[in-house]
């Protein structure tokens, strides 16, 4: 039988898309004053794997990645998310999003992504939000589960990640 475990602080990032690298940089800071300050950022990576959200955005995407400093409780990704949507309904216009902001979060052995749409590999986490396993980490890098995003699943992305799990397992070693 197992008995209850402290769980592992997590590495919070989100990925952000829009059309205007300015206004994810202006998220970005956003985020930054709410949550504390930006470890590190991906370059500016276009985001043209789908053309799902054109109708809403447009075209001519591009994305940014930032991860935090601070390492978060797991559960604190539940409250992150409302502050993501809340973000978003702020920066809209005319009932369009001008931005996209998804948080999720970086464990030693998995990517986790949280989103308000149930599906049947997703688990509810509380309070309109669900959690999903996007990637695993094993046998030294990540590996693309069925429902894994294909832009998670390219080797740039994975790249990112894997440089992000280097900086995080640092971070771990600082707080034991």
């Amino acid at each position: 039988m197992s008995s209850p475990q402290k769980p592992a602080l997590a590495q919070l990032f989100f990925s952000i898309f829009a059309r205007d690298e300015v206004l994810i940089d202006e998220v970005s800071q956003k985020l930054a004053d709410i949550l504390g300050p930006i470890d590190f950022k991906s370059p500016l990576l276009p985001f043209d794997w789908t053309d799902y959200y054109e109708k809403e955005f447009g075209k001519g995407l591009v994305r940014r990645f930032i991860f935090f400093k601070e390492l978060i409780p797991q559960e604190r990704i539940v409250p992150i998310k409302h502050l993501a949507w809340k973000l978003e309904k702020s920066f809209s216009k005319n009932g369009n999003r001008l931005v996209n902001i998804d948080p999720g979060y970086l464990l030693l052995e998995k990517l986790v992504l949280v989103t308000f749409k149930n599906f049947s590999h997703r688990l509810y986490l509380g309070d309109y939000v669900y959690g999903e396993v996007t990637m695993i980490y094993t046998k030294g890098d990540f590996v693309s589960l069925p429902w894994t995003y294909p832009d998670y699943a390219s080797e740039n992305v994975k790249a990112l990640f894997r440089e992000a799990r280097k900086r995080y397992r640092e971070k771990l070693k600082l707080c034991l």
